[in-house]
């Protein structure tokens, strides 16, 4: 009969982050206004810009789904403009996303050398984040919180552990009143090696975050955007499936805006195109700008860096809002 083995994560070993050395730093972080901004052009920014300006002059939804290289670009702060401004009403991210901001706020860095700490094993197993991210997971399941909202909470309750925290942005989300949800992979996370981790706190808090989002994605209703930016895998399947839910529950949904943020060449990306050509498989040009936009509304490609492309964007949004 088979009989599967387990590991015994006590017997990990864990290291302080103290005197760590990391690659992003809160001293170069980039600031708005603060550099010029609009290095980016294209017709795609441009309608983008019009549908969001139109989109936040009328109150509607605008849901922005991150991938971790975001907050590793050092575009904090821009994203906390944004939600300040009114231009999301929802952020979301994968696992990673949420460490990097962790790290940030409590560390002042983030971002280890994986190439050299991968050889001994130290790869990801730094104390403070695993134990403070866990038991924040933790102690936010019992209460029946989502995962961005334990995190919040535990960094309102230990002010004195967070001495960044004003650049931290779920927790700038949380006194924003903004929605900022984490949808967990098991496993591809480093606080899921460590000896603290409950897989069943992080399932539980994940999944309420995932309800958390399908309620926003229902709130694009007809005329909403939703913004996708440097996720190539959880970002584009987790909204689709919101999407279908929404649907699936006859809200209206089919004359929304989707934008995917991202460096991959793709051509002509509204054209069809066959399966053995490898962006076939590139899941946002599927499930983020052709299939949400099936039956209307526009379907756009913002092919750039981040470092360029999420600046110019909000200076361009800040051209009109100011």
């Amino acid at each position: 009969m088979f009989s599967p083995k387990t590991i015994d994560f006590s017997k990990i070993t864990t290291y302080s982050a103290a005197g760590r050395h990391n690659l992003v730093r809160i001293d170069n972080l980039r600031t708005p206004g603060a550099q010029e901004d609009k290095l980016f052009q294209s017709k795609e920014m441009d309608l983008l810009v019009e549908k969001l300006l139109e989109a936040h002059r009328e109150g509607r939804a605008v849901t922005c789904f991150i991938g971790a290289h975001v907050i590793k670009c050092g575009l904090s702060r821009y994203l906390i403009r944004l939600m300040q401004e009114g231009y999301i009403t929802h952020l979301a991210s994968n696992g990673a996303g949420s460490i990097h901001d962790f790290e940030l706020a409590y560390l002042g860095g983030t971002s280890e050398h994986v190439p050299t700490a991968i050889e001994d094993g130290s790869f990801g197993m730094w104390e403070e984040t695993g134990a403070w991210m866990n038991e924040a997971i933790q102690l936010g399941a019992k209460k029946n919180y989502g995962y961005g909202e334990s995190l919040a909470h535990y960094v309102e309750d230990h002010p004195e552990r967070f001495p960044h925290r004003e650049d931290c942005v779920f927790y700038q989300a949380f006194q924003l009143g903004v929605p900022m949800t984490y949808h967990v992979t098991m496993g591809t996370d480093i606080i899921h090696q460590h000896p603290s981790v409950d897989f069943e706190a992080l399932g539980k808090t994940s999944g309420r975050d995932f309800s958390y989002f399908c309620h926003s994605i229902l709130a694009l209703g007809d005329n909403g955007v939703h913004l996708n930016i440097g996720s190539a895998v959880t970002g584009a399947e987790v909204f689709l499936k919101a999407l279908s839910i929404a649907r699936n529950q006859g809200v209206p949904t089919r004359h929304i805006t989707t934008a995917n943020f991202d460096i991959i060449p793709l051509g002509d990306y509204k054209a069809p195109i066959d399966q053995d050509k490898y962006e076939y498989y590139y899941r946002p040009r599927k499930n983020i700008i052709n299939r949400p936009v099936s039956m209307g509304g526009v379907g756009l490609y913002i092919c750039g860096n981040h470092e360029e492309t999420i600046p110019t964007l909000y200076a361009r949004l800040m051209e009109v809002t100011k």
